[in-house]
């Protein structure tokens, strides 16, 4: 191959800045070399399939240096942590795990009661899992724990599995609490546990792909929706009414025209204190928003509001004077190890599956972003391994799934957070918590805890925006948006999340059979060929067709790529075909009636006149035999004549099978050039619909040939039998240009020079 540039020093253009650089004038460049077919570029190139890795090997080879990799795999804190820079990094660590703990403690109170459980088991979710991701986890920002999407999803298994009118005594106008707490805890620990047991599962044999079938609009949608669950989930707290346990479709909407159907008799004093206590939320959020740069850590807004709330409520004893529910008993010290009931995982198996891949897309989606912005790699594998040993371990000591949290993880992150030695320091100070202090928060509003969740769903319900800004980005993602939001909305989150996934699938394989199809022509002066609808200057090469689709061609569309082929073609293929076959057969049938009429005539003649004509065509004589009529001998020579006559004609005449002889028309090109550059792979219907577009343009005298197939493409080709000698390589160029060279050049030829040498 030679190249020559146009003028300009190398040496100077690498001095120019971006800006000088695209100032330069236009630079041309010349290419020779051979016009390759792909059995020249696979002579040329030594081309050969690769060597199988056969990478399951190495998973049984045994030596030091692969337990040490394998323990710093699954162990990744033995990895960093003796390079841990003390100096640099402790001070941030110590101040992000103490911001971190402030947040953690009202939220993990306030999401066990989203979850349906008693406030200080979200404190023990607080902890454990924390503790243990800290271990396994490769995430260095990710605040783990209680997160509102995971309370809500496990709120709506245990009321479903554990509802209120289970638990009814004293003829049925009051709830065991007691009874109904115990089931429910069970219910999440054991379902903390099938959630790990999933995630580690799917870790351990590399499913981290899992994710990525949950496009950022699906979970965006989900999140929303789920936020809205949330929120109307926390009205019975803010309104201090007594509403039923609804699970399954439609039991959010049944749940709305409740609370509006029982607003009268709401308590006055729990509103009250959900009011004043958003109000002041909101407030310290905006001073801390104004005062973020003068702040080394952000006012600890939710934990004032706790204490205030809480040393109000003891002083002025709302529980007795107003009616306003508190949120009871808190046991200090922790509690023992328990097993989880085997009996529940039938009932929990597909909402455990759901929280599974939910929780693991959160955390990965965040630790991904923080990851890209402080320069480190976060494996989805380990991630997937790393929560599902929280959850699982979590659920032994009775904790209810988690996940990490977007505003704790952004406060780590903010406050100097370097490592998860942040998230050890929290959950160390829960611990603390736990131990000696949570009795104090015994006379804590509900009502708090419900605007502390309200106040927190602000960035997620601000995710509404969505839908403006897809409308004008790209309006099928607003669709899987919509679509996953009602869904979930109106089927509950467990089988809305599995509608979601599935109409995402379903318009994946929708948007392939309807890909964007293209009539190629060259740029002028270029070997660049581009769709000449919207290329103004892209000319058709006379004489030859140019397809191409933007998508692979499989059992879904295939057919559509051939219609779509044969209606751009601009000539009705199949008509033409038909017509054509219509008029060989006619030809035919006329053909054996001549050839049944002449040996009747023959006879008739020999019988009547007596004489016989043998003709040697090789040699020109001819003899008559037995005949006495000077007149019948010069019938026979007539009929020698024209015998000869036609003979000559028939040999000197055309194809009779060919469409000019027959009177079609003809296409007005003679090559068709298949561009499959976009095919990433084939399967059988693809190989079968190939076959019958050569063997259709065939029959319209149309020679069909391929360009720019990549690789794995060629191989799968091979491996279904697709090339024979009809069909060969030599079909198959590398560049679309090449087919071109070669068509205009070969416009009805059947075979391929391989010693062309074009000039481009």
């Amino acid at each position: 191959m030679g190249l020559s540039e146009a003028s300009g020093p190398r040496d100077t253009q690498a001095l120019l800045s971006a800006t000088q650089a695209m100032e330069l004038p236009r630079r041309d460049y010349h290419v020779e070399r051979l016009l390759l077919n792909q059995e020249q570029l696979e002579e040329l190139g030594h081309w050969g399939s690769a060597p199988p890795t056969h990478q399951w090997r190495s998973w049984f080879q045994c030596s030091g240096a692969r337990a040490r990799a394998l323990l710093f795999q699954y162990l990744p804190i033995l990895a960093w942590l003796p390079r841990y820079r003390v100096r640099d990094w402790l001070l941030g660590d110590l101040l992000s795990g103490l911001s971190v703990a402030i947040m953690q403690l009202p939220q993990g109170l306030a999401y066990a009661l989203l979850a349906g459980l008693p406030p200080v088991f979200g404190l023990y979710s607080s902890f454990y899992p924390v503790f243990i991701y800290f271990l396994f986890g490769t995430s260095r920002h990710i605040s783990v724990g209680t997160f509102a999407i995971m309370s809500v999803m496990v709120g709506s298994v245990t009321e479903s599995l554990a509802p209120d009118d289970a638990f009814l005594q004293d003829s049925n106008t009051t709830v065991n609490e007691a009874a109904r707490d115990a089931a429910r805890v069970q219910l999440a620990s054991t379902l903390s546990v099938l959630v790990g047991l999933f995630q580690v599962g799917l870790g351990l044999v590399h499913f981290g792909f899992v994710v990525t079938y949950l496009s950022e609009p699906l979970v965006r949608g989900y999140t929303t929706a789920a936020s809205v669950q949330v929120f109307i989930s926390q009205l019975k707290y803010v309104f201090g009414l007594q509403l039923s346990s609804r699970s399954g479709p439609l039991s959010l909407i049944y749940t709305v025209l409740e609370v509006c159907w029982k607003l009268p008799q709401s308590v006055v004093g729990t509103v009250i204190t959900a009011v004043v206590a958003g109000v002041v939320l909101v407030a310290l959020k905006l001073l801390n928003d104004k005062l973020r740069r003068y702040l080394p850590i952000p006012l600890p807004g939710e934990l004032l509001t706790l204490i205030g709330a809480t040393g109000i409520s003891y002083g002025v004893d709302l529980k007795q004077r107003f009616g306003v529910d508190v949120v009871g008993i808190i046991p200090t010290g922790l509690v023992p190890p328990v097993a989880p009931s085997l009996e529940l995982f039938a009932k929990l198996v597909g909402n455990a599956f759901a929280i599974a891949v939910v929780g693991f897309a959160i955390a990965i989606s965040l630790g991904k972003i923080f990851a890209l912005r402080h320069g480190y790699r976060v494996d989805s594998n380990q991630e997937l391994v790393a929560l599902g040993l929280s959850n699982l371990i979590g659920g032994i000591f009775q904790c209810f799934p988690i996940s990490c949290s977007m505003s704790r993880s952004l406060v780590q992150e903010t406050t100097g957070g370097n490592t998860q030695v942040a998230g050890a320091v929290s959950s160390l100070f829960i611990l603390i918590i736990i131990v000696k202090l949570g009795e104090l928060f015994q006379d804590l509003p509900k009502a708090v805890l419900a605007a502390v969740i309200i106040v927190n769903l602000k960035g997620m319900m601000m995710q509404f925006k969505d839908i403006c800004s897809l409308w004008k980005a790209n309006r099928v993602d607003m669709l899987i948006w919509l679509v996953t939001f009602v869904a979930t909305i109106l089927l509950n989150l467990d089988i809305g999340l599995a509608v979601a996934v599935v109409f995402s699938l379903l318009l994946v394989v929708f948007r392939t059979q309807l890909p964007h199809y293209s009539v190629l022509g060259q740029v002028p002066d270029t070997d660049v060929y581009r769709d000449v609808a919207e290329y103004s200057e892209a000319r058709e090469v006379p004489g030859v067709k140019i397809f191409r689709s933007s998508v692979t061609v499989y059992f879904a569309n295939a057919e559509l790529y051939s219609d779509t082929l044969k209606q751009r073609c601009g000539v009705d293929v199949d008509r033409l075909i038909s017509r054509k076959k219509k008029l060989l057969r006619k030809q035919e049938l006329k053909l054996k009636r001549l050839q049944k009429k002449q040996p009747q005539k023959q006879a008739a003649s020999s019988k009547d006149n007596s004489f016989s004509v043998n003709v040697n065509a090789g040699l020109g004589d001819t003899e008559i035999n037995n005949v006495e009529d000077p007149k019948v001998m010069e019938r026979a020579e007539d009929e020698l004549d024209t015998t000869e006559a036609s003979s000559q004609e028939d040999a000197k005449a055309p194809d009779v099978s060919t469409l000019k002889a027959l009177g079609l028309p003809q296409p007005d090109f003679h090559s068709l050039i298949l561009d499959l550059s976009a095919l990433s792979f084939v399967d059988t219907v693809c190989l079968k619909s190939l076959k019958n577009i050569f063997r259709d343009f065939r029959e319209i005298e149309v020679e069909v040939y391929m360009a720019a197939c990549h690789a794995p493409v060629i191989t799968q080709l091979e491996v279904g039998n697709f090339f024979d000698t009809s069909v060969t390589k030599q079909h198959l160029f590398a560049t679309v240009h090449d087919a071109v060279v070669f068509a205009l050049q070969h416009p009805r030829s059947r075979s391929v020079d391989p010693a062309l040498v074009t000039k481009l």
